[in-house]
């Protein structure tokens, strides 16, 4: 059987390079075309040169006509440009958008924090999703859902990193769900790869730290609960059962993510013993083959997943303040966006959940 074709729209930027760089070697997918805007009619290659094998494709436009007739089509683009787009694209094609537009499903919330059309939204291509759990007490996964699906919504970067760092506490009543706050250190390359704002120049950023989207302003607040929502085997509308104090800060390193996410602990957790507790997240990633929970008293540093689609998450216990930390290090273009997008369309083409993929980061 030959390989499935694919098409990249938004493949001049940091999401669609690093997902060229992932298809490029993969064995079940080949890339046929690139789409852009502003590069159209230069080769990619000026654009994206770590990537030799594609270095010659020249880049199209980003049109219907451009993507369609493809196996796969991959839509790395600005949220409110791939809902519109998306609908005059091929019934049968697997269409995996990397971008906001079909990540939540209540339409209020995609009101309060970005505005504009409202889309459908799509099956959600975080496979370890924890999805509450059956009748025996076994986890229920969003695996099974991306098994043949045709439309996937690829994640939050951000969202990415707290909700492996916190789903296990909330699928088994650990934390008080109204005391959640997240900080997390983040790469630059998560801003995107236009310069926007002053302090994206290197030499506003390099030796520095700062917090941008405060005060309850960054958009990934609304996909985080709902994921919160779903952990606790809930529906999106009971998102609203739980709050997310919310402060990313962006530090002088190219990519990477480290997640600390704190809540109170609840009096049934407080009654269990650290080990207790360090072993409801490993067997919450039982069997998860890219999401690693590190020995007791070993921290998550970002160095060791990068380049990977891996996940080092941690858990420890402060007593005196009844607060519960979990941690999660993760690259952020590749596990948190274009690397969980392909392990989602490997399990949408019925392959191996791993093919193309690797657990090994790029250390030092």
């Amino acid at each position: 059987m030959g390989k499935h074709t694919v098409a990249v729209a938004g493949a001049t930027g940091y999401a669609g390079g690093e997902m060229l760089r992932i298809l490029a070697a993969h064995p079940d997918f080949e890339v046929t075309t690139v789409a852009g805007h502003s590069s159209v009619g230069q080769p990619l290659g000026a654009f994206q040169p770590h990537i030799p094998q594609l270095a010659h494709l020249i880049v199209e436009d980003t049109t219907p006509e451009a993507l369609n007739g493809h196996d796969v089509i991959v839509l790395a683009l600005p949220h409110g440009a791939s809902g519109a787009l998306a609908a005059q694209l091929d019934n049968d094609a697997v269409i995996v958008d990397l971008g906001a537009d079909h990540r939540l499903e209540q339409q209020q919330a995609w009101d309060d924090y970005y505005g504009g059309a409202f889309y459908e939204h799509w099956v959600y291509g975080m496979p370890e999703l924890i999805l509450g759990k059956d009748a025996n007490g076994a986890y229920r996964r969003q695996r099974e859902r991306l098994s043949g699906a045709k439309r996937i919504a690829g994640p939050g970067c951000n969202v990415t990193a707290v909700t492996l760092a916190m789903q296990p506490g909330i699928a088994n009543n650990l934390v008080v769900p109204h005391t959640i706050v997240a900080d997390l250190a983040v790469g630059y390359s998560g801003a995107g790869k236009n310069l926007k704002r002053t302090n994206l120049l290197a030499s506003e950023a390099l030796n520095s730290a700062v917090p941008y989207a405060v005060g309850g302003t960054h958009r990934h607040i609304p996909e985080i609960l709902q994921n919160f929502a779903h952990a606790a085997g809930l529906d999106a509308a009971a998102a609203g059962e739980f709050t997310l104090a919310f402060t990313p800060m962006l530090v002088p390193m190219s990519r990477g993510i480290l997640a600390s996410v704190s809540a109170k602990l609840t009096d049934a957790a407080m009654d269990l013993t650290d080990e207790q507790i360090h072993a409801i997240w490993t067997g919450a990633y039982e069997g998860q083959g890219f999401i690693s929970v590190l020995a007791p008293g070993a921290m998550p540093a970002t160095q060791n997943v990068l380049g990977s689609n891996a996940a080092h998450v941690q858990v420890a216990v402060d007593r005196r303040s009844r607060t519960l930390h979990a941690f999660a290090a993760i690259d952020n273009l590749n596990r948190g966006t274009a690397g969980q997008a392909v392990e989602s369309l490997n399990l949408a083409f019925g392959l191996n959940e791993e093919n193309g993929l690797t657990k090994i980061g790029v250390a030092p």
